[in-house]
């Protein structure tokens, strides 16, 4: 398996990028030892050797997960990581959370749909108008409040139509509740996580620096170029088409 691109090989670009800093050892989880390479004045150093080749078999994963169509929830709500989950995320095309985990996201998901789908009913008549016709002008600014918060809580995950089939997570300690949710229904985690990480919790762990802008935004642009190339070459199965036939059939009966 080649851990390297036509250019610079990855382990060069981690260590450049910063990847290789973890945190002091006192803060270390015991579970990421065998991730290490040395400590250095207390604080843990990371194989990069280990590291490119987590990142190359997740590749080869989300490459495959893309190619079935499956669906990549990408989940960064600390301020260091926010705004590069966000950007990956929209340029893949793909749902994510970078506000705040909605406790229920996943082991509440039939809620979470109705919010989104007031969020989307919502949007859909202030762009007709139809709020202006309906409402007064203190009961558009009471939905227009609505409108913010749903906005603010919901946005990035209003393509997601049904569960995650994968959640990529950056910094799984922050994140928990979203690691423990994805657990708790059977979704594989995929994690980028520092050595304060407990390394059991996740399916996919890719032990690197999760703080360091370089470091998080190298590692997702990797995962999620594998996880689009996949997508491009999706096309649904004839079974899938048949079965959506079936559905729009038995709507029309109904």
């Amino acid at each position: 398996m080649s851990i390297t691109t036509e250019k610079t090989p990855l382990i060069d670009r981690l260590f450049k990028a910063g990847s290789h800093f973890g945190f002091k050892k006192a803060r270390r989880h015991p579970t990421v030892a065998p991730f290490l390479f040395t400590t250095k004045d207390g604080n843990d150093i990371f194989d990069l050797e280990k590291t490119a080749l987590s990142i190359e078999k997740t590749k080869e994963m989300l490459k495959e997960a893309g190619l079935q169509g499956k669906t990549v929830l990408l989940v960064g709500t600390k301020d260091e990581v926010s705004r590069i989950v966000k950007a990956v995320a929209e340029k893949v095309a793909t749902p994510y959370v970078t506000n705040r985990w909605i406790g229920g996201m996943l082991t509440n998901f039939a809620e979470m749909k109705r919010r989104i789908n007031r969020l989307e009913e919502l949007n859909a008549e202030k762009e007709s108008g139809e709020l202006e016709r309906k409402y007064t002008k203190k009961e558009r600014v009471l939905i227009g409040r609505e409108v913010a918060k749903l906005d603010f809580n919901f946005s990035g995950i209003s393509s997601l139509k049904k569960m995650p089939d994968y959640i990529l997570v950056v910094d799984p300690r922050h994140d928990s509740i979203a690691v423990t949710e994805a657990r708790d229904k059977k979704i594989p985690v995929i994690a980028i996580m520092s050595s304060d990480c407990d390394v059991a919790k996740v399916k996919f762990p890719i032990v690197a620096n999760d703080s360091l802008q370089t470091s998080v935004s190298l590692i997702l642009n990797e995962l999620t170029a594998s996880y689009a190339e996949g997508k491009s070459s999706y096309t649904p199965t004839p079974k899938s088409a048949d079965s959506q036939s079936r559905v729009s059939v038995r709507r029309k009966v109904a």
